[in-house]
């Protein structure tokens, strides 16, 4: 990896220490969402919470993230590329501080969606930029980035395991220490994007402009709702089918660590193949794999392969939406605003239609969204196609 960032940084957007800089706080907002989850029984003690009324912060924190995408989508033309990263970490730190120190659960709140905010500026203008500020590079980088989430998302629940529950203020305080320091760390990302190539930029325009952003917005709901709904229900399907709770949970780990993991693993692949070859081969492995899920002596593993294949879709989808709308600049905010909402949708909504047809219809269920998802990569490839002719 540091060989990557070596021969990529240089003369781009990002400085060497700015990318690892940049890849560090990736971490950050990894282990920021991940820690609410474990923190709910210490958060029950303080104030006296319901598992639900605990499960709000989470929820502060989400819609923060949202409202920080499009906000900073907003003003980024007004501000430069390290005040817009500046002013996320800022947020960020004073959300963190903010959670673990609020003398009640309003306050808690509050600081939860402050930090949500700082942590939509990072998502957003982080995935932006790497997006377009490593030239043919960037779909590898963006990859390398976004493994660091899962990093710290690994790193948040051990963190709050090692400390105890009722000590996750110093776990959030941890946080907010680190998005204080990055602060310092901005310095080297510079405020112009190299501008794309003529060959990159495919002439959309009009209703096959909109059918394109329509096509982008459809793969990344359907998405994160495969990702999200494997995290949410694979460990009750495996439990039903007869494994127990040890290893349903455990396989849920290895779940997230094969996301991780496909990051770093699809990085040379990105250097040789264009980006919707990539996402058409993962949109059908991912299916195959959740049909095999239906068995279940393969269902573990299974699971595993789904988060080996879906790794890769976020953060490649970027460079593809970028060169095929380089017109349409809102269009990056949107589909990673609509990410989150989905994220936050996908599992409620599968729990409805688990309501109607038991636990066993889980791979089915996950499986439609995938088949649908494969459906939208080859309608996309199809429009993108027209706009470059």
């Amino acid at each position: 990896m540091a060989d990557t960032l070596t021969r990529t940084a240089a003369g781009r957007l990002f400085s060497r220490p700015a990318a690892v800089a940049s890849c560090i706080g990736f971490v950050l907002i990894g282990m920021l969402q991940a820690l609410y989850g474990p923190a709910v029984p210490g958060l029950r003690a303080q104030y006296g919470l319901s598992p639900s009324a605990a499960g709000l912060g989470l929820s502060l924190h989400f819609t923060g993230g949202v409202a920080g995408v499009l906000a900073f989508n907003a003003i980024h033309s007004r501000i430069s590329n390290r005040a817009l990263l500046s002013a996320s970490y800022a947020l960020m730190a004073a959300g963190g501080a903010g959670f673990a120190l609020a003398a009640n659960w309003p306050l808690a709140l509050a600081a939860a969606f402050l930090g949500g905010l700082g942590f939509g500026g990072i998502d957003y203008g982080l995935n932006q930029l790497f997006a377009v500020g490593f030239g043919d590079r960037s779909t590898a980088m963006l990859n390398v980035l976004n493994a660091h989430f899962g990093i710290g998302a690994v790193l948040g629940p051990a963190l709050v395991a090692w400390l105890g529950p009722d000590d996750y203020p110093y776990a959030f305080g941890t946080c907010a220490v680190l998005a204080g320091a990055l602060i310092l760390c901005t310095g080297g990302v510079r405020s112009e994007a190299p501008p794309l190539s003529p060959a990159e930029r495919p002439a959309a325009s009009g209703g096959l402009l909109s059918r394109v952003l329509v096509g982008f917005l459809l793969l990344y709901i359907l998405n994160v709702g495969v990702e999200a709904g494997v995290g949410g229900w694979e460990p009750t399907h495996l439990e039903t089918v007869g494994y127990s709770a040890t290893v349903a949970a455990s396989a849920t780990s290895v779940y997230w660590l094969m996301m991780t993991a496909g990051r770093f693993l699809v990085v040379p692949v990105t250097l040789r193949y264009a980006p919707e070859r990539i996402l058409a081969v993962c949109a059908a492995g991912m299916t195959a794999c959740l049909l095999l899920a239906l068995i279940p002596g393969a269902a573990p593993v299974a699971y595993a392969g789904v988060g080996l294949f879906i790794a890769p879709v976020f953060p490649t989808g970027l460079p593809w939406l970028n060169r095929a709308l380089p017109q349409a600049k809102r269009a990056g905010a949107w589909v990673i605003a609509a990410s989150m909402i989905g994220g936050v949708a996908a599992p409620a909504l599968l729990g409805v239609g688990i309501e109607a047809s038991g636990i066993h219809a889980v791979p089915w269920l996950l499986t439609a969204l995938s088949a649908a998802s494969l459906v939208a990569t080859l309608w996309l490839i199809a429009l993108t196609r027209k706009a470059s002719v």
